[in-house]
């Protein structure tokens, strides 16, 4: 069993757990056109990483996008 990691060990561990989505991967999971992806990006709605001249979104922030919009319609 492993000890408790904190710092930059800890951070890495994390990152390579994480699953990125491309845009349209995430237009797809959502049912919504690619363009609206990209405005929930562009407006700070939704969490992604430029890598180049395209984005990359983390499945968790697809996730906690989902869960938030359930609460405001609820």
């Amino acid at each position: 069993m492993r000890g408790k990691m904190t710092g930059p060990a800890q951070t890495e561990e994390r990152l390579s757990e994480v699953r990125f989505l491309t845009v349209a991967e995430v237009a797809a999971l959502m049912r919504v056109s690619k363009m609206t992806v990209y405005r929930l990006v562009h407006g700070g709605d939704l969490t992604a990483v430029r890598v180049g001249r395209s984005f990359r979104v983390p499945e968790h922030a697809v996730h906690d996008y989902l869960r938030g919009a359930f609460s405001q319609t609820a």
